[in-house]
């Protein structure tokens, strides 16, 4: 009988916490405070916030003020709310020709150059991997080679390859690679546009090391004409002329605060709320003629997803307590998020959750897309919070697109920091996902603010349930980053 009380005493005073907490959320999380983030950082003022620009810090400003406002406390390294990301800006090399026998190739990209005047037989040698190199002599030589592997020949697959590719080719003395890639002109362009256009990434301790690198060069072969022909004649006629990238620094801003938990032992553990701020700026026009890519779903809605989290908890702190980052540079290949886990404003091992939010578009209302929903075990916590507000926690739906791998959140996963994305909600990556995805078009007046707020407020409670639990988040058993956490922690 006693057991009995106790348990239905539990029952009602976590009934009453969790109705207090939603009437809480509800207070604080309304819609109009919603469309004055996304509307302000979506607004064709800021130029899409491109990592880098004016634009970008004006966004970074307005984010810090935020944070200021709120009450939440800054970053104790600087005594404000900003963690300087130095960055590395490569522009096209002002040289890039080539020739194949004797026919000029105008769809090409430098991955990678050095200065290189070559004129001669280029050897041919299959997909450039370990086992093309038995019995070859490729000292000196340029190297035509198929993108890929046999297994996977699509673009994102042979990105992955690139490096592996270059260090053997570095290691068996070639001068130069030339590889064919058959992608469609709707993946060309992005390509063009990320390689010819200047490009980012952290910056090297010693920038004279990008003088050493090799001349990697990709060419649009749409239908795998070039290479076959290639592949069939063994040897080819080349003229390859490059120059080395120009190279400059540029700083920019991830935005950060804390606001501090109320548990003696668990405010030494922090949960991370993220989201990159950043977006891809101006770019090719749509059928409208607009130029500027407003980025309200990417990301607009994760930062605000974000804000209305430090809003809360500013007001009711959690037993844990909270780190928000908001970072650069996501655009342009994670790379604010890189910074932080290698320059960490307090010990990643005190990090014991990482609940970042990035978005590309949503068809399905009824949902909020979790991509690793199951992979940690505040599973039910995410499930409970998206329940209490109408609508339902589902996984990745989409595993085929390697979502998990392209959001800040995987450099913490890395790391062994528990890491899953809350993002709208979609049933299938394409439709109205990938209509505003990097689009022109992903304007906030686009966007349903009565499924935003049930989304905001979903991912609110979902991190005051994890930050109150007694029983610290982990990887699932089993998944593939448990031995990093394991490291991580020391358990």
């Amino acid at each position: 009988m006693k057991q009995l009380l106790y348990c239905l005493t539990v029952l009602f005073i976590t009934s009453c916490f969790a109705q207090d907490t939603k009437t809480q959320i509800e207070t604080t999380i309304t819609s109009d405070v919603i469309k004055g983030h996304i509307y302000f950082l979506a607004d064709d003022l800021l130029k899409g916030r491109e990592t880098g620009t004016p634009e970008n810090k004006i966004a970074a400003a307005y984010l810090a003020n935020q944070l200021r406002t709120y009450g939440v406390n800054p970053n104790p390294e600087t005594g404000d709310f900003y963690q300087e990301v130095k960055l590395q800006k490569e522009s096209a090399p002002t040289t890039l020709e080539l020739k194949l026998n004797d026919v000029s190739i105008k769809n090409l990209v430098a991955l990678s150059s050095s200065n290189v005047d070559f004129s001669g037989n280029a050897m041919y040698l299959g997909y450039g991997l370990e086992e093309d190199y038995s019995g070859q002599d490729t000292k000196g030589k340029v190297l035509l080679i198929k993108a890929g592997s046999e297994d996977t020949k699509d673009a994102r697959a042979s990105f992955r390859l690139r490096s592996q590719k270059e260090e053997l080719a570095q290691k068996h003395g070639a001068l130069a690679i030339i590889e064919f890639l058959d992608a469609k002109d709707n993946m060309w362009t992005f390509i063009d546009h990320n390689f010819n256009e200047p490009r980012l990434s952290v910056a090297k301790n010693n920038a004279s090391e990008d003088s050493k690198e090799l001349t990697y060069i990709w060419v649009q072969d749409l239908g795998a004409d070039l290479i076959s022909e290639v592949s069939t004649n063994k040897k080819s006629q080349v003229t390859l002329k490059t120059s080395t990238k120009l190279l400059s620094n540029v700083t920019s801003q991830n935005v950060v605060g804390i606001v501090e938990g109320t548990d003696p032992q668990l405010k030494n553990e922090y949960i991370i709320y993220s989201a990159h701020y950043d977006h891809v700026g101006i770019g090719t026009p749509d059928e409208t003629g607009d130029t500027i890519y407003n980025g309200a779903r990417d990301n607009a809605v994760g930062t605000t997803t974000v804000l209305s989290m430090a809003e809360h908890l500013a007001k009711h702190p959690t037993k844990r307590s909270a780190l928000f980052i908001l970072f650069t540079g996501e655009e342009k290949g994670l790379l604010g998020s890189q910074y932080y886990v290698d320059n960490p404003i307090l010990p990643l091992n005190q990090m014991v959750y990482c609940f970042n939010s990035d978005n590309a578009g949503y068809n399905d209302k009824s949902l909020a897309t979790i991509i690793g929903l199951p992979r940690t075990t505040a599973e039910q916590h995410i499930k409970n919070a998206a329940k209490t507000f109408g609508i339902t926690a589902v996984d990745d739906p989409a595993p085929e697109q390697g979502l998990f791998d392209r959001s800040d959140n995987v450099h913490f996963a890395k790391k062994g920091i528990p890491s899953p994305t809350f993002s709208l909600g979609f049933t299938a990556f394409n439709g109205d996902v990938t209509k505003y995805y990097h689009r022109p078009g992903d304007e906030a007046d686009s966007l349903d603010y009565d499924y935003l707020e049930q989304f905001f407020r979903a991912y609110v409670m979902a991190g005051v349930l994890i930050g109150n639990d007694p029983v610290t988040p982990t990887w699932t058993k089993g998944d593939k980053y448990e031995e990093a956490a394991k490291e991580l922690y020391g358990n």
